[in-house]
């Protein structure tokens, strides 16, 4: 049986541009086996968009709230989101917005 798929959208704030918070969030995201991209945003924080089953987007949330040692995640809201089909194999880190 297959697992359902879910996307998930999460807002990382803190001390989190210009400490390799986006190539961390790749390589979890990677390593968990998750579609979607990650992004600066210019308000400061770091979005990640992540589309994956429930467990993996659980584990994912876990290392966002870690974070690199470089940085200090100050929060993590997260909410659920579409699918989208344009983000549905591999991850990567995209512009700013």
């Amino acid at each position: 049986m297959s697992e359902d798929i879910y996307a998930r959208r999460f807002v990382v704030s803190g001390v989190v541009q210009g400490v390799g918070f986006r190539f961390f969030a790749h390589r979890c995201a990677e390593r968990l086996g998750l579609a979607g991209y990650v992004r600066n945003r210019r308000d400061g924080s770091v979005e990640v968009y992540a589309i994956g089953t429930g467990e993996q987007l659980a584990a994912l949330r876990a290392k966002l709230e870690a974070g690199p040692m470089t940085s200090r995640v100050s929060g993590v809201e997260e909410e659920p989101a579409a699918v989208d089909e344009g983000h549905s194999e591999g991850f990567s880190i995209t512009n700013t917005v």
